[in-house]
């Protein structure tokens, strides 16, 4: 049973004026613990595809199955509860809370579930520590630099113990540095902790550490291969 299919998926924006075709079909299956890059040229259908998995957009047509729960079907507020108790997220512009510390912006997810005090102060710096920024639990984010705000983001994603993990450009603003530190990060985690991650990236340093790589023209995916 895979743990993320799509199955004749497809967007259309404007359909009524100028139609946008931005999936045309896509049979997709992501299994537990890959390591995956979806990868193509600006306006692929990357991001498109990334925000319908995350259920941040809904299709036009087809369906997504996250273990086995078709979401395009959930409502607006199950699928709010959904993303927040299965889904992890990180993006291009870290989205941190600024007037929360590094530990509280990664203890929030942990609030929204109801989680005790306690155990959200334990797994927060449990993150932090695995991401290699505990020194910073209590700084908030206009004081770190953009490698760590990422760092942040990534046990931000990690604290309500996602099915997997949506990168979408993840370091697409930081020095080459800051995304090998960043990378060898996610690795760790893929593969001490088994976690899934999937890119939408134009990176070729994340494109060379994925262990899968779904090209995407068009809508369509013209690749998909195991280096």
């Amino acid at each position: 049973m895979s743990l993320i299919e799509t199955r004749q998926l497809t967007k259309t924006y404007n359909p009524e004026t100028v139609p946008v075709h931005a999936l045309r079909g896509v049979d997709l299956c992501i299994e537990k613990g890959e390591f995956t890059a979806i990868v193509g040229p600006s306006g692929s259908g990357k991001t498109t595809l990334l925000n319908i998995i995350g259920g941040l957009d809904k299709p036009s047509s087809g369906q997504v199955l996250i273990n086995q729960t078709d979401i395009a079907q959930l409502s607006e507020n199950q699928l709010i509860d959904f993303r927040r108790d299965h889904i992890g997220f990180v993006f291009q512009a870290y989205n941190l809370i600024p007037v929360l510390t590094a530990r509280e912006n990664v203890s929030f997810i942990m609030l929204l579930q109801k989680r005790p005090a306690a155990e959200r102060k334990a797994r927060a710096m449990e993150l932090l520590e695995a991401v290699g920024i505990a020194e910073k639990a209590d700084v908030r984010p206009i004081y770190l630099s953009g490698g760590q705000q990422q760092r942040v983001a990534v046990a931000r994603a990690l604290a309500s113990r996602p099915d997997f993990v949506l990168a979408d450009e993840p370091t697409a603003n930081l020095d080459s540095v800051a995304t090998k530190r960043l990378l060898d990060i996610m690795a760790r985690l893929n593969e001490e902790e088994g976690m899934t991650f999937i890119f939408s990236t134009h990176d070729q340093r994340v494109i060379d550490r994925a262990r899968r790589i779904i090209r995407l023209e068009d809508g369509k995916i013209t690749q998909d291969e195991t280096p």
